[in-house]
């Protein structure tokens, strides 16, 4: 049995891993982090190793806090908060290559289901400075069409009732902030790095919303203490898989519990605005700041998560296995082009024709990564919290101006579709969603309004019933021309297959312009 990746075991590691470029014994804890996966392991803790290697400046380990499960904690505890990166792609012969780096920022994980109050003290550290989050769309518990909190949320309604055991990540940090005022301890940042609309913005609001319910005095030390950067992430970060453990202990020589696995490409916009200074992110080569992130943002929401989530439904139903055989499918690769290239650039004015061109096109390159397979299943999840940000948003825009989305269209009408539980070769899965329960009640009554209608008319109405679920389409089920445009990618879907609705919308488009 191999020995385990520890403190003890890292110098002897292979020369070609890279390893944390600082003395792990003189690192102090500085930022919180909540919801500490795949994701944070692979992207902000990796730069946060770097930046501190880069500065010199160790007093800005990171604490984990899991809300929920206590695998990270168990993982981790034993090899010391050490894990390994894996990053990898394909070289020029197609053969998958590999870099590994030990990755040293995190300290130590706190599991706030066992000990919520643990978790609370963390927050109320005196030497936390930066609370971060990956806790995805869903882990803010609000309403993705609106923004707003959703007191119905049962979590939410937990921690009104008991703010002694936090479970929602926005009554575990309205709890510990609370506990700093109480302390008259130093400001804090509050950073989201979710795929959010103005993730800071957001994350402000509902932190806000919740302590107005708690304390008034609260919401106004919040409000004056505290700062919420909106910020964009990205790197591709699927799940580790058993395969991935193996290979990983093998080239390291000892065994690792829970490596993650990445992309080399990354990137980080944050606005610069913190309340107790940062780890200087900019100096490893990782992060960037600006004074607005908004137009990063929405140009990655738009134009890297629409298209991945695109790839995904539509890879789904066809019964394939990862986003990279969805992107080797020539149908399905020429739509998303073509979806990104007509549809969606034209929604993103002031990034130059040539940058969106390039941006497409690395894109293109970073799904098709067969060295890192990432489970179409995987990225389908939590579609409801998913679809307002990345797709709806840009449809939005393009009937203000009066302009074609049907490629847009396709891809809503594609989760829709995806939602019915069963893929075109017949199997079948579990649709993984916060809203499950009130969807598949959407679904049922959009069949029985489109069974009672006339033939001529059912697709129609399926979709106007669809349309109709405000909590992910707002009011676009009164517009007219959003019902009708679902109502037929629907109906092509359902009668011809995703292979049959990308041959039609690619008749659709080269339909000769009428004489007039």
């Amino acid at each position: 049995m191999l020995e385990r990746l520890n403190s003890e075991s890292l110098p002897h590691l292979p020369k070609d891993v890279e390893l944390p470029a600082y003395d792990r014994s003189r690192l102090t804890p500085g930022i919180v982090h909540l919801g500490i996966g795949a994701f944070h392991r692979a992207h902000q803790a990796a730069v946060t190793d770097l930046a501190m290697a880069a500065s010199g400046d160790l007093s800005w380990g990171i604490v984990g806090i899991s809300l929920r499960s206590s695998a990270t904690r168990d993982a981790l505890a034993p090899q010391d908060g050490l894990y390994a990166l894996a990053l990898r792609d394909a070289g020029p012969d197609g053969q998958a290559r590999e870099q590994l780096r030990v990755i040293g920022s995190v300290l130590r994980v706190v599991v706030a289901e066992e000990d919520p109050n643990a978790a609370l003290e963390r927050i109320a550290y005196p030497q936390t400075r930066i609370v971060s989050l990956t806790v995805t769309e869903k882990g803010y518990s609000h309403e993705p069409s609106t923004g707003y909190l959703r007191w119905d949320d049962p979590d939410i309604a937990h921690d009104l009732e008991h703010p002694d055991r936090p479970r929602s990540a926005i009554g575990m940090l309205v709890y510990g902030l609370a506990l700093r005022r109480e302390r008259s301890l130093p400001p804090v940042t509050l950073l989201s790095c979710d795929n959010l609309h103005a993730n800071g913005d957001t994350l402000r609001s509902l932190v806000l919303a919740f302590a107005l319910r708690v304390d008034v005095g609260l919401t106004a030390w919040i409000d004056k203490n505290c700062t919420f950067p909106n910020s964009m992430v990205d790197r591709i970060v699927p799940g580790t898989r058993e395969e991935d453990r193996s290979r990983v202990a093998r080239r390291l020589g000892v065994e690792d519990a829970w490596p993650v696995v990445g992309e080399p490409y990354l990137n980080w916009v944050i606005e610069d605005k913190f309340a107790a200074g940062r780890p200087a992110w900019d100096v490893a080569g990782g992060a960037t700041f600006v004074r607005n992130a908004a137009p990063y943002e929405r140009l990655k929401l738009r134009m890297v998560n629409g298209p991945h989530s695109a790839f995904a439904y539509l890879g789904a139903m066809l019964g394939l296995r990862t986003n990279s055989e969805a992107a080797a499918t020539p149908a399905l690769r020429r739509y998303v082009d073509d979806m990104m290239r007509l549809e969606i650039a034209p929604t993103l004015r002031g990034v130059p024709e040539s940058g969106l061109d390039e941006y497409r096109q690395r894109f293109l390159m970073r799904v098709a990564n067969p060295a890192l397979p990432h489970l179409t299943r995987q990225i389908a999840m939590d579609g409801s919290q998913k679809v307002p940000q990345r797709l709806l948003a840009a449809i939005r825009d393009r009937l203000r101006r009066g302009d074609d989305f049907s490629r847009l269209a396709l891809a809503v009408a594609a989760w829709l579709h995806y939602l019915r539980g069963c893929d075109e070769l017949g199997n079948a899965y579990s649709i993984q969603d916060p809203l499950a329960g009130a969807l598949a009640k959407l679904l049922a009554r959009a069949d029985v309004a489109a069974t009672a209608s006339a033939p001529s008319q059912a697709a129609h109405r399926r979709a106007m019933v669809l349309a109709g679920f405000r909590p992910v389409f707002g009011d676009l089920g009164r517009k007219p021309a959003f019902v009708e445009a679902l109502a037929l990618q629907l109906e092509r879907l359902r009668a011809l297959g995703v292979l049959g609705a990308l041959e039609a919308l690619e008749r659709d488009a080269v339909q000769p312009e009428p004489v007039a």
